[in-house]
Parts: structure tokens; C-alpha cells; sequence
């Protein structure tokens, strides 16, 4: 029993000594791991591992041939506009169209009371008759015939008398008759002679008559003539026709009512809408890029017949047809710097109308081996533009540029990027020159041949200005 007690007791304290030993063993593992980690806080091994580089996204710098497109800010013309007057003053008696259709060129519009200038035909119809009757009469040549057989009858008297002086000389000399007789027949040969004188007079006179008759009566006839032809045109001026073909507007004046009285009363008017004309004003300078492309004929309107021309209406929406430059101006307006343009664009659907506000969009230049960058590469810092590029190593550069011409999303740059580096488009809050970045290629998307439209709620920009960097 007593041996049992005494084994028991030994192997108890063997229990105490090796629980002091682990304990012992472990305070003495985490002092030293404590050492460590106090030592390795004062040299800096063993230190936390640094943040990851921050993400960007990045893209090529391109080179390729682009086009330099401009937006011009247009207004549609009809041409030609017609303003339908009535030109005789009459009572309006019928409408014969329909307001806001399309009418045919000829086509009756209005009707005018007509019965007053039918009667005046009718008058001058007979004006004309009684003139013709006056030059028949005035062509007789019966009052002429009668003078001159005066004249001949007292030519002949003469030729008597003078054959009876030229047979009394001689018996008068030879004192066969007395001298009384040769004065008498001498007398009356002078009588003969002054009769003579008389009926040239007389067939003078009678020939001047006829002919002024003649020439009274026949401009009785043209007069008459004239008269019939303004009673006709009176007469026709009572049926108003379209002059042209196009869009007709409201009617003006309502039947029952006088119109033409004092002045030629508007009635309504004629717009031709195909095609449809545009006009703007260019630039100086996009003229001057635009000059050795524009083929004018000698009356400066424009004979190319390409249409590169492109419209854009008031909801920004493309309109179908292209058009082409017609007409250029004679000279630049001082104050604007801009030179008057004229483009025509086919509208057989007749959608558009006089007046509308529209963008013309048309390429003035082209750039060879352009280089371009995305506008969301461009920063502006104290006035210049700056761009940030990666370098192969993936660190951050800072790169000063000089813009030229905007591409649509995308920047002509003359000078400070080459092609093939990077320039961080997305992600440059969080960057700055000498960091290292995790670089994401953009996608390489075409840029649009054109810059992008504006909003229909926002302002259209002056006609041909657009700024690089805005």
C-alpha cells in the first residue's frame, strides 16, 4: 500500500516538472517571435506588401489620311418665289384651288368678274373695222386721177396756145395779120402756162392728201389693233393661272371682293420646291481650302455636277438627298469675313420648305498621314494642352501637344506625340507622371468621317467656325 502511495507521488511530480518545462518553452517562443517582429519594425524587412499599380485605359496614337469636314448653318430658299397678283380690278368670283397643294404651272387659280372687259373687246374689235374702212378709203385713188387729168387737159391747152404764137411770129413780121393778134395769142399762152402751174399744184396737193389720209387711216389701224390686243389681255388677266409649278399658300382675298382697284391686289403665293435651295455663308479660311475645288462657269454659278453636300435638319435627323454648290458670291461681307454660298439639293418628296434652318455638312480639306489622338486624351493645364502617355516600361509620361483640326472624336495633333505611343483616355484622375499603371488597350474603333452632331436643344455654332481643344 505504503509502495502504491509512493509511485503515485513520483509519477505526479513527473507531470508538474513537464507542464513547468512546456510552459517555460512557450513563453520563451513568443518573447523571441515579439523580438523578431520589434526588430523587424526598426529594419524593415519583412514590411507589408506595396498597393497594386492603378488601371487605366489607354490608346494608339494613329497616323492616316483623314477628311476636314465643316457644319455650316443654312437656310432653305424657294426658288423662284411668285407672288399671284390680280392686274385688272374686277370682283373676285371663284377660287379654283386648294390651299397648301401642289399646282401645275398654267393651271387656273382664280376667276375675275369679266363682262367689262369683253364689252371693251367688243369696241375695240370695232374701232378696228371702221379703221380699215377709213384706209380703203383713203387708198381711192379717184380725186388724184382727177388732177391729173386736169393737168393733162391744161397741158394740152398750153400746147395749143404756144403752136399759136409760134405760127403768128412769122405773119406777124410779115405784117399778114395784125399785130393785136400775135399779143392776144401770146396772152393767152402765158394763161396756159399759169393754168399749167395750177393743176401741177393741184395734183400735188391731192397727191399729199391721199397720202396722209393713207397714213392716218393705217395707224387708225394699228391703234385699233393695240386696243383689241390690251382688251384681250384684260380679258385673259380675268382668269388668274400659276405662272409656275410649286407649293401654293393661303388664299388672301375671299370671292365677292374688288381687287386690282389702285394697285395689283396679292392673292396668294407660288414657291417651287425641287428642288430646294440652301444658303449659307463659308469662312474665309474654309474658302481658301475649298477655292481649287469649286468649278464655276462665267457667270459664277456652280457646274459641278457631284453632290457631296449633306444636310442635317432642325431634330438632327439626315436629310436623304445630297446636294451640290450652284452659287458663290461675288465678295466677302467685311464685317463677318464670310463669302455668300448657294447649294441645291433635289426634294422630290417635297418635305422641305422655304425657310427651315438646317446644317450643311461638306468636306473643305484633306490631311495626309495625319496623326490623332482621342479628344478624352486631351487635359488642359494652365492654358496648354497636355496629354499623358505609358511608356513601354508602363510608367506615366506628361506630354505637352499642339492641336490642329477636330475629327470627330479625335484631335490632328502638329506636334508632340508620335504614332504608335499611348495616351491614357480613361483613368487619368488617378495617375500622375513617374507612376507605374496597369495599361488596358481601348479598342480600336474607326472615327466618324464627320463631327459628331450637337443636340437638338443645344445652339447651332456660328456658320464655318469650329475650335481645336474645345
Amino acid at each position: 500500500m505504503n509502495s502504491r502511495m509512493q509511485s503515485a507521488q513520483r509519477l505526479a511530480n513527473g507531470v508538474r516538472v513537464v507542464m513547468r518545462i512546456s510552459l517555460s518553452l512557450a513563453f520563451a517562443l513568443l518573447a523571441s517571435s515579439a523580438c523578431e517582429r520589434a526588430k523587424a519594425g526598426k529594419d524593415g524587412k519583412g514590411a507589408a506588401p506595396p498597393p497594386p499599380p492603378p488601371a487605366v485605359v489607354v490608346a494608339e496614337v494613329q497616323q492616316r489620311t483623314v477628311p476636314i469636314v465643316r457644319d455650316f448653318v443654312a437656310r432653305t430658299e424657294a426658288i423662284p418665289t411668285v407672288e399671284v397678283r390680280a392686274r385688272v380690278a374686277a370682283v373676285l368670283e371663284k377660287v379654283l384651288y386648294r390651299e397648301g397643294t401642289e399646282v401645275k404651272e398654267g393651271q387656273i387659280l382664280f376667276e375675275l368678274q369679266r363682262d367689262e372687259y369683253a364689252a371693251a373687246l367688243l369696241s375695240a374689235e370695232a374701232q378696228l373695222a371702221k379703221a380699215h374702212a377709213d384706209l380703203t378709203r383713203a387708198k381711192d385713188t379717184s380725186i388724184v386721177d382727177r388732177a391729173k387729168a386736169g393737168l393733162d387737159e391744161r397741158k394740152a391747152e398750153l400746147g395749143r396756145r404756144q403752136a399759136d404764137v409760134a405760127r403768128y411770129v412769122p405773119l406777124a413780121q410779115a405784117r399778114a395779120i395784125p399785130q393785136q393778134d400775135l399779143d392776144t395769142a401770146q396772152s393767152q399762152e402765158k394763161v396756159a402756162v399759169a393754168s399749167v402751174e395750177v393743176a401741177n399744184a393741184a395734183l400735188r396737193d391731192s397727191e399729199l392728201a391721199q397720202r396722209t389720209s393713207i397714213q392716218l387711216a393705217e395707224a387708225a389701224v394699228q391703234a385699233a389693233k393695240a386696243s383689241i390686243t390690251q382688251a384681250q389681255l384684260n380679258v385673259g388677266y380675268t382668269r388668274i393661272t400659276a405662272p409656275i409649278g410649286g407649293i401654293i399658300g393661303k388664299i388672301l382675298v375671299d370671292p365677292g371682293n374688288l381687287v386690282g382697284k389702285a394697285d395689283p391686289t396679292l392673292l396668294t403665293t407660288i414657291s417651287a420646291v425641287n428642288p430646294i435651295y440652301a444658303e449659307f455663308s463659308v469662312a474665309e479660311a474654309d474658302y481658301l481650302k475649298l477655292a481649287s475645288r469649286i468649278k464655276l462657269d462665267e457667270q459664277g454659278r456652280g457646274r459641278d455636277t457631284e453632290r457631296r453636300l449633306e444636310m442635317f435638319l432642325a431634330d438632327e435627323s439626315r436629310f436623304p438627298e445630297k446636294g451640290r454648290l450652284i452659287f458663290l458670291g461675288r465678295a466677302f461681307d467685311q464685317k463677318t469675313g464670310t463669302i455668300p454660298v448657294q447649294a441645291e439639293f433635289p426634294n422630290p418628296t417635297r418635305m422641305l420648305r422655304a425657310g427651315q434652318f438646317a446644317r450643311i455638312r461638306g468636306t473643305v480639306d484633306t490631311r495626309p498621314d495625319a496623326v490623332l489622338v482621342p479628344a478624352l486624351a486631351v487635359q488642359e493645364q494652365q492654358g496648354a494642352k497636355v496629354v499623358l502617355v505609358v511608356d513601354a516600361e508602363s510608367k506615366v509620361g506628361f506630354r505637352p501637344v499642339t492641336l490642329d483640326e477636330r475629327v470627330g472624336d479625335l484631335y490632328i495633333v502638329a506636334k508632340g506625340v508620335k504614332p504608335g505611343e499611348r495616351v491614357i483616355v480613361e483613368g487619368v484622375q488617378k495617375v500622375r507622371p513617374g507612376m507605374h499603371v496597369k495599361a488596358e488597350q481601348k479598342s480600336s474603333e474607326a472615327p466618324p468621317a464627320a463631327p459628331a452632331a450637337a443636340p437638338p436643344d443645344k445652339a447651332m455654332p456660328p456658320a464655318g467656325k469650329t475650335k481645336a481643344g474645345s
